[in-house]
């Protein structure tokens, strides 16, 4: 079997192609820490501004207190080409009264599951990019996104 070629890609298009991809992958996986153990699971954003990724999440889940020991995080997504993005960040606990109930106005099934932005299990974290890379299938490659 011939191995694949990748086409190329013009640098300028990588930050494009990438908000694509993040835009298109409903699911992306998020990787924690647990001691020295990495944890991996998939997660529904509920919001995404650039790179810049919303996750909602339960007190009493266990990603909140890897997250609260060591809040660096990475989010890959992932197409059904195999493209993706991985997105490196910090995860920052949202505390801003007014960007809360935005999230919550806009998301049928946080209200669904927990009744009231008010609910005492309810915690949003904000996940900041430090690192943005893209890959296409094949490519072997990596090509760093710039942050603004």
């Amino acid at each position: 079997m011939p191995k694949p070629t990748p086409e190329p890609i013009d640098p300028a298009k990588v930050p494009q192609l990438a908000a694509e991809l993040v835009k298109k992958v409903k699911f992306p996986v998020l990787a924690t820490i647990d001691n020295d153990q990495p944890r991996l699971r998939p997660v529904s954003p509920v919001r995404t501004d650039g790179f810049t990724v919303y996750v909602a999440n339960l007190k009493s889940y266990g990603k909140t207190a890897e997250i609260a020991t060591n809040p660096k995080v990475e989010l890959c997504y992932v197409d059904e080409e195999h493209n993706q993005v991985r997105i490196t960040g910090v995860a920052e606990v949202v505390i801003d009264r007014a960007l809360l109930e935005d999230i919550w106005n806009s998301n049928r099934l946080l209200q669904h599951y927990l009744g009231s932005v008010d609910n005492p299990q309810l915690i949003v974290y904000k996940i900041v990019p430090n690192r943005v890379r893209f890959m296409l299938e094949w490519a072997l490659e990596y090509y760093e996104v710039p942050l603004a």
